[in-house]
């Protein structure tokens, strides 16, 4: 079986083998693949994996000889699942493999907007401490968790252990999804009204559906706590981010740690990169070493499984 990765780097910038996919038969990996070429990386290629390179049905349509599509991912928006389906072109996703990082991520962001440590070494390295009378200076809030009530919007895998590791911290947990599960004592779930006004953190682990796009916006953020805090390692487009911005600069939303914007890389002009006490990192809270260890090993497991007659993690086929 020939098998293409269209856009390894990301997954793999060189840290890591993919032998457990690269195994499985005739190997090629691209590190990305611009607009126009993936018809022809594919060629007569049987199986193939994605990122972010889009496999439309023109693609497929385009490539007789493809069997199995393999998304590097647990989203899998840049497959038309519908088309391969009628093609009978099985889809694979990931899910899952990502957790324990994007979990620790959340709270690595959370306590930079609640202790500032990047801020406080830079002043140290400045001289502004050298420079007091007293033993310690601080110029912001710092604020303590414990207590505090934290919202989570969307309760899969990273919610739930986002939620576990809050009640460790001594946070009580709201938490609102489209299907009720059984939570941990110290949590509970409610209707998104409940939690918007009563989160004093609210954290977004839901997918990115036409319904919920802009969940984040003017009117909801009118309904939260003044001084409520936002983070956001789901999907960019959950946030209206000129509304998030505005919000910042008034004071109503007193933090936001984002890892993921509405536009990635992003453009001049995102009104979030330069709003007060915004915190921004480039989509990173999947990528320990770690975490794209276990999305290989996946990988090829699906791949395998899939070539054995019997498909796992399968969205379509």
């Amino acid at each position: 079986m020939k098998i293409v990765v269209l856009d390894g780097y990301t997954a793999n910038p060189g840290d890591l083998s993919w032998a457990p996919v690269s195994g499985l038969g005739e190997f090629v990996s691209y590190d990305r693949t611009p607009p126009g070429e993936t018809v022809g990386r594919i060629g007569g290629a049987e199986a193939v994996m994605t990122n972010k390179t889009p496999i439309t049905r023109e693609v497929m349509a385009a490539c007789p000889g493809l069997r199995y599509i393999g998304v590097l991912a647990t989203g899998y928006n840049v497959v038309d699942v519908e088309a391969a389906r009628e093609m009978g072109v099985t889809v694979t996703n990931v899910p899952a493999y990502g957790t324990p990082s994007v979990a620790q991520h959340v709270f690595a962001l959370l306590l930079e907007l609640c202790h500032r440590v990047g801020y406080q070494s830079q002043a140290v390295a400045q001289g502004r401490w050298q420079r007091k009378e007293e033993w310690c200076f601080w110029d912001f809030p710092i604020v303590e968790l414990q207590g505090k009530t934290l919202g989570v919007i969307g309760y899969g895998d990273i919610g739930g252990r986002v939620t576990d590791i809050a009640l460790r911290f001594g946070m009580r947990a709201l938490v609102h999804s489209r299907t009720e599960k059984p939570v941990p004592e110290g949590a509970r779930f409610c209707g998104l009204e409940e939690l918007l006004a009563n989160s004093d953190v609210i954290s977004l682990h839901c997918p990115l559906t036409e319904e919920n796009r802009g969940l984040i916006r003017e009117e909801t953020i009118g309904r939260m706590k003044d001084g409520v805090m936002i983070v956001n390692t789901s999907r960019g487009p959950l946030i209206r981010d000129e509304d998030l911005a505005a919000a910042l600069v008034s004071g109503k939303v007193s933090g936001a740690a984002l890892d993921v914007l509405s536009q990635e890389p992003p453009r001049d002009g995102n009104p979030l990169l330069n709003a007060p006490n915004c915190i921004v990192t480039p989509h990173v809270a999947w990528a320990s070493k770690e975490s794209r260890q276990r999305l290989i090993e996946a990988a090829g497991a699906n791949l395998k499984a899939f070539m054995e007659g019997a498909p796992i993690n399968s969205v379509a086929g």
